[in-house]
């Protein structure tokens, strides 16, 4: 599948940063679910009908999570390295959903898998957006104590993208979970310090801060709402904007 130039209307961004959760590929009876994941790869696709450069940040909580590693006794390096390779099989699944759809893919670890992905090189990152090609980025950022949302936040900042799309499963960043409290607040947009001070943990803050530091805002939204993914891409008033 070529990028295509929409006929309706121009988007907004060049280059965009998708984050995804890794509980967004999961499946209600298995941590990961081929038909959730192309129900995901079908979003992106519109998204690059219309001609923008994509690259991805996957995370790997679906599978295993460097806090339930601490739970069980492990250490903190080790628990994270596991949920680098968790990364990795979601990252690949999702390569395999987009490119059964006709998208070019390219996956690329911040450690070394060679039989299974590029190492991550900035220039040829770029080279491959410019080339029309959706760029997953897996294994986080190589080292332990440093989240996935950190990962999206290093990665959009070397890429130079415009904004970061954080795709979940609620409609935005609330004051409070609203699955727990159904009178929970909904914030429309939000400054970074005030999403640092107030501990909001949709993103940690030391992703926030780079985010803050680079100037780069993030747009946080509902994935699995059909059409969510091209409103935010098209600019349109989604989820909750974090910006300056």
């Amino acid at each position: 599948m070529e990028p295509r130039e929409d006929t309706q209307r121009p988007p907004v961004y060049r280059r965009v940063l998708l984050k995804l959760s890794g509980e967004v590929l999961a499946g209600p009876n298995a941590p990961l679910s081929m038909e959730v994941t192309q129900k995901i790869a079908r979003q992106v696709a519109e998204v690059y009908g219309s001609g923008i450069q994509i690259a991805i940040v996957i995370g790997g909580g679906n599978i295993w999570r460097g806090t339930t590693g601490l739970k069980s006794g492990l250490d903190r390096p080790t628990a994270d390295y596991m949920g680098m390779l968790a990364t990795i099989i979601d990252g690949l699944a999702l390569q395999g959903a987009l490119e059964s759809i006709g998208i070019p893919t390219r996956v690329q670890t911040a450690i070394e898998v060679r039989n299974v992905a590029e190492p991550f090189i900035r220039r040829r990152a770029i080279r491959h957006l410019e080339k029309g090609r959706i760029v997953i980025f897996v294994g986080g950022t190589g080292n332990p104590f440093f989240s996935t949302d950190t990962t999206a936040a290093l990665r959009a900042s070397e890429l130079e993208a415009e904004v970061i799309l954080k795709g979940t499963k609620v409609d935005g960043i609330y004051d409070s979970d609203p699955e727990i409290n159904p009178d929970a607040k909904r914030f429309t947009q939000l400054r970074y310090l005030d999403a640092i001070q107030k501990r909001l943990s949709v993103m940690d803050s030391t992703a926030f801060s780079l985010c803050m530091d680079n100037n780069i805002p993030i747009v946080v939204f509902n994935v699995f709402a059909p059409g969510n993914l091209r409103s935010a891409v098209f600019g349109e008033p989604i989820g909750t904007r974090v910006c300056a």
